[in-house]
């Protein structure tokens, strides 16, 4: 599977076509929730259209606002999809400059401005995360503790009983093998590792 990213911050792009002013506004959305409060936010009220698309996991949506069917949503999510982006919104807006653009002009000036936003704006890998639940007497619980970090953990939730720790912790995927490991050390074998869930 390709490595996929997503945005480190908002980001736009200003362009001319034809006399008609389209300007794109792209943010990382961890949830629908979040893309719909960002175009909400950004939403240009004197603008002629504000159209938008936004990619979250396998999840997506985009809107023509007005425009003909297909010339504008669609490839603003085709530039979202096209860069490997994950978890990002964007939005387009554009002021009616007095010369009709035709439904190729317009995919091909919402399309690019998108992209051209998407290709400028800074980005990061997105890393699959899991939960790990953790169960380990009480020393090795506070030896795990002060690992985490090394592992690019978090602790998530603690409970204690009279038989020793429960740990739940969030870390990247890739990193859960090697922290089983060191469970196992630090408990001689005797502590539990499993996914979250299981």
């Amino acid at each position: 599977m390709s490595a996929r990213f997503t945005l480190s911050a908002e980001a736009s792009l200003q362009q001319d076509v034809r006399k008609s002013r389209f300007l794109a506004r792209a943010a990382p959305a961890g949830s629908v929730d979040a893309a719909l409060a960002f175009f909400a936010r950004v939403r240009e009220a004197d603008a002629t259209h504000n159209c938008w698309a936004y990619r979250i996991g396998a999840t997506y949506r985009f809107n023509d606002d007005g425009e003909p069917g297909g010339t504008a949503g669609r490839p603003i999510l085709q530039a979202i999809d096209g860069q490997a982006l994950d978890r990002v919104a964007v939005v387009v807006a554009r002021w009616f400059g007095g010369i009709k653009l035709g439904a190729g002009g317009l995919v091909r000036a919402y399309g690019g401005t998108a992209a051209e936003c998407l290709r400028l704006a800074a980005k990061s890998p997105l890393v699959e995360r899991v939960a790990v639940v953790v169960r380990c007497d009480f020393a090795a619980a506070g030896a795990l503790r002060a690992r985490l970090a090394e592992y690019e953990a978090v602790k998530r939730e603690e409970r204690a009983d009279a038989d020793g720790v429960e740990l739940t912790i969030a870390l990247p995927a890739a990193r859960a093998p090697a922290l089983t490991e060191l469970v196992r050390d630090l408990t001689r074998g005797r502590g539990q590792v499993r996914i979250a869930g299981d």
